[in-house]
């Protein structure tokens, strides 16, 4: 026999409404009709139907967390923080994947009967921020952010841990750098290009356009761009080769072990983000890197508290970085 709320209530000596009340914490019942209740529902063993509690609340109690860039080993590292603090506040988290950031994005997030959204892989010209704002779906930028919307945010600071690399870098000698970027119609990519730059100008250092190049976020395409810089022969070549993210990285020591190249002693490499494989004795990637983690996390309370309180005040969550000294990174050539 299937166990009701009408069970619950009849056993705890309150309405049908009270009940779900109760089980979801309404601050309108009381204490001690609160722990009546729960007393009753666990002695029958009633589990309360979510279905049942979106019909009564409105909310379905589900995030989804849209990622278009599959490929990238940056985002299977944010997914688990997400969900445990989604989790902790009594929401689920929905993994909603596409290959493109197209029209028919938002109308599929809509029918999923979503509370709200993250948006991990934004590009700037993206339109998606609009259609959620046009279509009442509240969202929050994680990492990225694009230029149509402005929305709750987190966001990390590239000035600092560029400015501790680029000074260790200048130590060791190096003054030929080369820089394999990320997309230029991402807000990540253009935040750390500058940070670089600006880094790079307090030693007088200019990076030379013909040892830039811009890529996806992927090991595929860091490695044939830093193949382009490393076989063209032309002067200057880089000693050092600053990388987009930590993936991007991997691709440019591919590239070097594929050209006999030895690092750090023949070229350098720093990535960006310290990813937990970059710490990894067999790639000990110098890299600049952040909390991640808790970058993830704070996302997960940013679109909770838009969910919870749509009046509040746009808040933009900025995670420090820091620069991670390990074996790539050694003295000019």
């Amino acid at each position: 026999m299937v166990v009701t709320s009408r069970d619950v209530a009849r056993l705890a000596g309150v309405s049908q409404p009270t009940v779900s009340r109760a089980l979801r914490d309404d601050i309108r019942v009381s204490e001690q009709t609160k722990q009546r209740v729960r007393e009753a529902a666990q002695l029958l063993g009633y589990i309360p139907s979510e279905a049942g509690r979106a019909l009564s609340s409105g909310r379905t109690r589900r995030i989804g967390m849209l990622l278009t860039d599959l490929d990238s080993q940056f985002y299977s590292h944010i997914i688990a923080p997400v969900h445990r603090e989604l989790e902790r506040l009594g929401y689920q988290l929905m993994l909603h994947t596409e290959t493109a950031d197209n029209d028919t994005i938002v109308e599929r997030l809509l029918a999923n009967g979503l509370d709200g959204v993250i948006l991990a892989t934004t590009t700037i010209d993206s339109a998606a921020p609009l259609r959620l704002r046009d279509r009442g779906l509240p969202f929050v930028y994680f990492n990225r952010t694009g230029s149509l919307v402005d929305a709750d945010a987190t966001v990390v600071d590239a000035a600092p841990g560029y400015r501790e690399a680029v000074r260790a870098a200048v130590d060791l000698g190096h003054r030929n750098v080369g820089a394999v970027l990320g997309p230029s119609n991402t807000s990540t990519a253009q935040h750390r290009e500058q940070a670089l730059r600006a880094a790079l100008g307090e030693h007088g250092i200019v990076l030379d356009e013909r040892l830039v190049r811009r890529v996806p976020y992927s090991s595929a395409a860091g490695e044939v761009a830093a193949r382009e810089l490393l076989e063209s022969g032309g002067e200057p070549t880089p000693t050092l080769l600053f990388c987009g993210n930590d993936v991007v990285a991997y691709g440019a020591l591919n590239a070097a072990h594929r050209l006999g190249l030895r690092v750090p002693e023949d070229l350098s490499v720093v990535g960006f983000d310290d990813l937990p494989e970059a710490a990894w004795p067999i790639i000990d990637l110098a890299t600049v890197g952040f909390d991640i983690a808790g970058m993830a996390s704070a996302s997960a309370d940013l679109v909770v508290r838009r969910i919870e309180h749509p009046d509040a005040e746009l808040e933009r969550a900025v995670f420090a970085s820091s620069f991670h000294g390990r074996r790539t990174l050694g003295p000019a050539r």
